[in-house]
């Protein structure tokens, strides 16, 4: 019978008139009517469709590619009307959505106004849990869990956490107190020896690690032969050794360590065999107590290019879905390029410099440092909190460790920088990529807080470069530094080059002045100053006006000064950045204003930033054209400002 289906479905798909299964899908209890057969279909249409749409709107393709079949088996095996599916990060989700009502959509993945990227409370009932920060999945299924025992129900609640994501603290500690607890609960471990790059650490090495290596075998080959060729007893010992060896392979098994915290421990299992999981599946919904079970997946799975450079393919822009190539030349210097080539100048002559990073090397812009200077690069995995601190014990020891790391995910590590770098005033430098508005991933990736969370810290100096240029010249400047400095850039391009003369160090707590005026003053922080400038001259251009436009370069320390003395010679001050409001630059400004007396005299001031609020996911220039931040957007205010009396 399923010969003759196999064959009437190529016989379909010459004549193309084979109707796509995933069209028949209107919730995800229509999977749980198809056969193996037709999983096995809808699996390859569910790739063909995640594989088209990543294409022409960018977004994250090989960890999505990975989970197919075990987003199908997931669905088979549960009810998503009563049971609970939380997905970690949520980047691998994209089959679970074209599967729970969403396929219609699915095209406008992560356009503005379209679905998000991740799962998302609003956006379907089946999205149980937000996510888009990791290691998050199982400390909120044993809180769902928990709830269902308070009520008295009987429904399954399922985490699916990543080998990568488990890396982190907070999944340990979930884990821990869910053996404790000893609720039913399911967490399904997605092997692919993979976060976004490579795993590192010592659970990595101990989730993959192979007791069939070759030298292994060697080994057990000879000792076999050795013992057979004792008379008499050699048969009985070669039994006993075989016992022995079940018992080694036990102790240095993931079983041990997850038996070890009160789980039952099923795996590894092919997490592309549909058949085999659901088989698993189906046992752990039988069991009275938290079970784990270890999946072993291919990122990438199914496109050839992911599955090659599956880092590569881990978060893109659009590209050529037949060849896998990005659209566009990608030859502009970007900040996160910049960052990259000015560390290493430095770290050539400063043997002190040492370079940390949270599984982020290519996307920091730290695996050209890498690669020059191994012993100086330090990857944590996907450990903030730990990467934080363990800079600070390199800086007692006399050595300067750069932090790089994207804006959004240093909140995570918010204490550790608090108390055990800045208190000890240690010097440490975090560099802080993608700060600002991020774009298509939307609220949980844009760094709109940084600003906020680290300039009332105590010693913290906080500054953010104009352009990739002055980037370099931050980063000597914090190398300077006898105490800790962050330093914020946006992600992309502003000049998109750099200019052949030397790095040099900035004055402490000054602003640049990029215009002179009487009538306006601007402060901007960030890449918005050269926005600023832009605005400015064209508002002068059309009302006659002059307009002072001021490169903030210091958030904190502020340079009090320089603001101060604007704020003498202008009656109008408008201040910008792309941070949000609440406790962001232009706060710190505000309050020094007040705090000198300037309110009291009538200084007219208006602030520019992001809202009380989580921004959505789209294109940055769109977001920043709807929030107000772009070049027209700061025109419309000079102009304001200019024609109110």
């Amino acid at each position: 019978m399923r010969l003759a289906r196999a064959l009437i479905w190529r016989m379909d798909l010459l004549t193309g008139g084979a109707p796509r299964i995933l069209d028949r899908i209107q919730a995800p209890s229509d999977v749980k009517r198809l056969d193996f057969f037709e999983c096995s279909k809808l699996a390859g249409e569910l790739r063909s469709e995640i594989i088209s749409v990543v294409a022409k709107n960018g977004g994250h393709l090989a960890p999505s590619l990975g989970v197919v079949e075990l987003t199908l088996a997931l669905l088979r095996a549960f009810d998503l009307e009563e049971d609970k599916v939380i997905w970690d990060v949520g980047h691998q989700a994209y089959a679970y959505k074209l599967l729970t009502g969403r396929r219609d959509q699915f095209s406008t993945l992560r356009r503005f106004g379209g679905i998000s990227g991740f799962p998302k409370r609003t956006e379907s009932p089946y999205d149980v849990f937000g996510v888009g920060h990791s290691s998050t999945s199982i400390s909120a299924a044993l809180g769902m869990a928990m709830a269902r025992d308070l009520a008295g129900k009987k429904h399954h609640v399922t985490a699916v956490i990543g080998d990568g994501s488990m890396t982190a603290g907070m999944a340990f500690e979930a884990l821990n107190h869910a053996g404790a607890v000893g609720s039913p609960l399911i967490v399904v471990l997605n092997d692919n020896e993979m976060s976004i790059s490579r795993n590192v650490g010592a659970l990595s090495l101990f989730l993959s690690s192979n007791l069939s290596a070759n030298w292994m075998k060697r080994m057990k080959r000879r000792i076999e032969s050795i013992l057979l060729s004792i008379p008499n007893i050699g048969e009985d010992m070669m039994a006993v050794a075989r016992r022995g060896e079940q018992t080694l392979k036990g102790f240095f098994s993931p079983s041990f360590l997850f038996e070890a915290l009160n789980f039952n421990y099923v795996g590894p299992v092919d997490g592309h065999d549909l058949e085999e999981m659901s088989r698993v599946f189906e046992l752990a919904k039988r069991q009275d107590a938290p079970v784990l079970v270890h999946v072993l997946t291919q990122k990438g799975r199914g496109f050839t290019p992911a599955e090659k450079n599956p880092a590569h393919f881990h978060g893109l822009g659009a590209f050529n879905p037949d060849t896998g190539e990005a659209y566009g030349s990608g030859t502009a210097f970007t900040y996160t390029k910049a960052f990259s080539s000015a560390l290493i100048e430095l770290a050539k002559d400063d043997p002190r410099i040492v370079a940390i990073t949270a599984a982020m090397p290519e996307g920091t812009g730290l695996a050209a440092f890498a690669e020059r200077f191994p012993k100086r690069f330090v990857d944590v995995g996907i450990c903030e909190q730990h990467a934080v601190t363990l800079a600070a014990g390199m800086a007692t020891q006399g050595l300067k460790p750069v932090v790089a790391v994207y804006s959004t995910f240093l909140q995570r590590s918010y204490d550790q920088i608090l108390h055990d770098v800045a208190l000890q005033k240690l010097p440490v430098i975090f560099c802080l990529d993608r700060a600002g508005i991020v774009g298509e991933d939307g609220p949980t990736h844009h760094g709109a807080f940084d600003l906020s969370y680290l300039r009332h810290m105590p010693n913290m100096a906080v500054l953010a470069p104009k352009n990739e240029d002055e980037l370099r010249d931050m980063l000597i400047t914090a190398v300077a530094a006898d105490g800790p400095t962050a330093i914020r850039y946006p992600r992309g391009f502003r000049d998109g080059a750099v200019s052949e003369r030397p790095a040099r160090v900035l004055p402490w707590a000054r602003m640049e002045s990029l215009r002179e005026g009487v009538d306006l003053a601007v402060i901007a922080a960030g890449d918005t100053a050269l926005a600023a400038l832009e605005a400015a001259k064209a508002v002068e251009r059309e009302s006659g006006k002059r307009i002072s436009v001021s490169n903030a370069r210091f958030v904190k320390p502020l340079p009090e000064e320089d603001i101060l003395s604007l704020a003498r010679r202008h009656s109008r001050l408008l201040l910008v950045e792309e941070n949000a409001l609440a406790g962001g630059f232009s706060s710190a400004v505000l309050e020094l204003l007040a705090d000198r007396g300037f309110l009291e005299k009538g200084l007219c001031v208006r602030r520019m930033g992001l809202p009380d609020a989580f921004v959505t996911h789209g294109e940055q220039a769109l977001l920043r054209g709807m929030l107000g931040l772009d070049q027209s957007g700061m025109e419309s205010v000079m102009k304001d400002m200019l024609a109110a009396n």
